[in-house]
C-alpha cells in the first residue's frame, strides 16, 4: 500500500483498516471502509474515523449481534455511513449538447467511448512518460477502461469515437483513434479474488487532433500527491458538464458494480461528494488549483469515486501534468 499518498493526518490509522477491512467487507450491506471523518447527527465531527459504507443503513436493532459494526476497532472509532449502491456504467441521462459535439482538436470534458460502448467522458490528453523530458513520439487520450475498452472487451487497435455511439458518433467518420493500451479489471467472480487500483485505458491519436486542455477547468498543472478529507474539487464531464465537490474519504475499498460484467473490488480509492452522473465516467478530477486529483469511474446517489491520478499515471506509463 501506497502510504505516501494518503495525507499525513490519516496514515496513523492505515494499519488499524488495513487489519479489520476484509472482515467489514464480509458484513451484509457493506460495500467499502475508508478513512474519513465521523459523522453525528448529519454533522461532520472532524474526528477522524473507519467509515464503513453501507448500501442502506438499517436500525440496530434489525442487525443481529455478530454482524453489528463495532463502534472502535483498536481504539479507532468506526462510523456507519449509507451510500447507496456504488455503480460503473453507460449514460442513462442526457448530457450538454456542446460537449457531446464533434471536436477537433478534442480536449478534456467530451463525449468519447470506444465504437462498441455507448458514451463516457475524455478525460485530458497525454503522452508517454519515458519521454519526458523529451519529444514524445506518441500521443493519448485518457478515460477508463470500460470506456475506452469495454470493461475488457477490446483489443489494441480497436476503433475510438468521439462524440461516442450515443451521442451520435460513427465509424469510419467520428474515429479519433485507436485503444492504445487499459489496465485490466479484475472481477471478484472470476478467479482468484484480486482487487484493482484503477479503471484506466488510453487511445492513441494524431497530435493535431487532441488538445490538454479541459473545459471550463483548465489545463493540469501538476500531480495532487496525497489529497485529504475536506480539500474542494472539480470536473467537467459529458452529462453533468462543470460540478465541484468536497473529499470525504481517502484510502477507501469499494466494491462497484459493473452489470452484466460483474462486480470489482477497488482498493485506495478517493470518495467525494456526489459530483457526476452515468457518462461522467472517465472525467478528470483536479482541485481548484489546477492539479491532478484523480479519474473518475463509478458513484452512488451520494457518493462519487475516484481513482487516485498517481496509480493511473504509473500503470498506465503516462504523464498528463506539466510539471
Amino acid at each position: 500500500m501506497t502510504e505516501q499518498y494518503v495525507a499525513p493526518r490519516f496514515r496513523p490509522l492505515v494499519d488499524v483498516q488495513r487489519a479489520h477491512e476484509t472482515e467489514l467487507l464480509n458484513r451484509p450491506q457493506v460495500v467499502g471502509v475508508a478513512l474519513g471523518h465521523k459523522v453525528t447527527g448529519g454533522r461532520d465531527t472532524g474526528e477522524r474515523a473507519i467509515t464503513v459504507l453501507v448500501t442502506r443503513k438499517l436500525p440496530a436493532g434489525s442487525v443481529t449481534p455478530e454482524d453489528l459494526v463495532p463502534p472502535v476497532v483498536d481504539g479507532v472509532p468506526t462510523d456507519v455511513q449509507e451510500v447507496g449502491e456504488i455503480r460503473a456504467g453507460s449514460p442513462t441521462l442526457a448530457s450538454a449538447e456542446a460537449l457531446r459535439q464533434r471536436m477537433r482538436p478534442a480536449f478534456g470534458g467530451l463525449s468519447v467511448g470506444h465504437v462498441k460502448v455507448t458514451a463516457g467522458t475524455l478525460a485530458t490528453c497525454c503522452y508517454d512518460a519515458a519521454s519526458f523530458p523529451g519529444s514524445p513520439s506518441r500521443y493519448y487520450l485518457l478515460s477508463n477502461n470500460h470506456v475506452l475498452a469495454n470493461s475488457n472487451n477490446a483489443s489494441p487497435g480497436d476503433p475510438i469515437l468521439q462524440p461516442g455511439a450515443a451521442d451520435g458518433g460513427t465509424a469510419p467518420g467520428d474515429v479519433i483513434g485507436r485503444l492504445a493500451r487499459f489496465v485490466p479489471i479484475a472481477f471478484l467472480d472470476s478467479g482468484p479474488p484480486r482487487t484493482n487500483l484503477v479503471d484506466a485505458a488510453i487511445a492513441e491519436a494524431p497530435f493535431q487532433d487532441l488538445d490538454r486542455r479541459i473545459y471550463w477547468t483548465g489545463t493540469v498543472r501538476r500531480v495532487r500527491s496525497a489529497p485529504t478529507v475536506g480539500d474542494l474539487v472539480q470536473k467537467c464531464g459529458r452529462t453533468t458538464n462543470f460540478t465541484t465537490g468536497r473529499v470525504l474519504h481517502v484510502n477507501a475499498t469499494v466494491d462497484v458494480n459493473y452489470g452484466a460484467a460483474g462486480v470489482a473490488r477497488f482498493t485506495e480509492q478517493i470518495l467525494t461528494t456526489t459530483m457526476s452522473a452515468p457518462g461522467d465516467s472517465g472525467s478528470l478530477v483536479t482541485d481548484l488549483d489546477e492539479q491532478a486529483v484523480g479519474l473518475l469511474f463509478a458513484g452512488s446517489a451520494t457518493v462519487t469515486v475516484v481513482n487516485h491520478i498517481a496509480h493511473v499515471e504509473s500503470l498506465l506509463g503516462i504523464r498528463i501534468a506539466e510539471g
